[in-house]
């Protein structure tokens, strides 16, 4: 495969923090900087308890629904398609698939809120910046240092995976400042298609959990004149097929009409360019939908938003998610030593720093780990949650 010119380049000695014996070298196998990256994400903790995060249903009664794991998967597969057809670096692209949601705390955006709330008054939480904090200095499986020791193209582009941060908060401003990522540019193609990996990934795969879990319909689905033309099409393709088999083929079709729109807009987009250099001074986003299609997903995630996100049962388990985070948040900050001795060494003495090592220890849990850490504390197991 032809590298293109303006994608990330390996071979250029790419940047870590910390220098020593963990920032490279062979003597662990013959691979570039970015698939150290990805290995590394690969093997760590906080990679391994995204199988028992929530995606869109809370601890859900059943095997085949998504996970952040298995959403994380999805995402890097699709990364990975659009990268090789634009001669995009396979391996960062993929490597920053599997880490952008590493940073979620339990029960998604619900266990989000629940620690934004609580850590108003130091700061706020955001899961963006997490993902930052944990690769950085949450995760410390080397002698020498904190943090898995990425490379800067892979933090940079993590951190500004969604576009330039004008406005960092705390915790993307500390990490910034130890090891500045040039957060008021736009970053590499393989960041901004990572970005819409994960828009083309979920906005599809929950059609997918929400149709199995009987909060979408069919026929309102069919409301969107776009899906409606992929049914009919699916339709006329197999007509005798069996409906479960025609949906997931639906599905199928939309991923591959996004993904062929997004190479084809980014190809016309990119055109001309020679570096790297010149993709982040371009000053806006260049990977991602054309006009045509980026209306259509606006009105695709306004749909699963009304239908599906905020459908009342979803609003009811969310509510009870929050409880949890907010509960074990209290119990901390009131008594530290109900967190696990190897973190007692980690807590500062006083707060805002004291009350920002009591969210990471939250953020870091598991649906299942904080449900029973909260009927631990509480003798209360929580109710309406089922513990997976």
């Amino acid at each position: 495969m032809t590298r293109a010119p303006y994608a990330a380049n390996p071979e250029a000695q790419p940047i870590r923090e910390f220098g020593g014996a963990s920032g490279g070298g062979e003597s662990r196998g013959p691979r570039s900087a970015f698939q150290r990256d990805r290995d590394r994400i690969i093997h760590s903790m906080s990679f391994r308890r995204l199988k028992s995060k929530t995606q869109v249903f809370i601890a859900p009664d059943g095997d085949h629904y998504r996970t952040r794991l298995t959403h994380s998967l999805e995402v890097a597969q699709i990364g990975r398609v659009i990268a090789r057809a634009l001669g995009l670096d396979e391996d960062l692209t993929e490597a920053l698939c599997l880490a952008h949601d590493l940073g979620h705390p339990p029960f998604g955006h619900a266990g989000e809120a629940a620690l934004s709330a609580a850590m108003e008054r130091h700061g706020g939480f955001d899961h963006n910046a997490q993902a930052l904090r944990t690769v950085m200095r949450i995760e410390c499986p080397y002698p020498e240092h904190d943090g898995l020791n990425l490379t800067w193209d892979l933090l940079e582009g993590l951190a500004k995976h969604n576009g330039p941060v004008t406005a960092p908060n705390w915790a993307l401003a500390e990490l910034d400042a130890a090891f500045p990522l040039d957060l008021g540019t736009w970053p590499s193609l393989e960041a901004q298609v990572a970005a819409v990996a994960d828009d083309i990934a979920y906005d599809n795969h929950d059609i997918d959990d929400g149709l199995r879990a009987g909060f979408l319909q069919l026929d309102d689905l069919l409301t969107l004149d776009f899906l409606a033309d992929q049914w009919r099409n699916v339709e006329k393709r197999f007509p005798h097929a069996p409906r479960e088999r025609l949906l997931r083929e639906m599905i199928r079709d939309q991923i591959g009409m996004m993904v062929n729109d997004v190479i084809a807009h980014t190809a016309a987009q990119v055109q001309g360019m020679a570096s790297v250099a010149e993709v982040r001074a371009a000053g806006r986003q260049l990977a991602g939908f054309s006009p045509a299609m980026a209306a259509q997903e606006r009105r695709l995630k306004s749909f699963m938003y009304e239908r599906l996100y905020y459908h009342p049962e979803q609003i009811a388990a969310a509510e009870r998610a929050r409880d949890v985070v907010a509960r074990l948040y209290a119990a901390y900050a009131q008594d530290s030593t109900l967190m696990p001795d190897d973190w007692q060494p980690r807590l500062p003495l006083h707060d805002p720093q004291r009350a920002r090592v009591i969210a990471d220890f939250i953020a870091g849990m598991s649906d299942r780990f904080a449900m029973q850490a909260c009927s631990a504390i509480y003798g209360i197991r929580p109710e309406g949650l089922i513990n997976v």
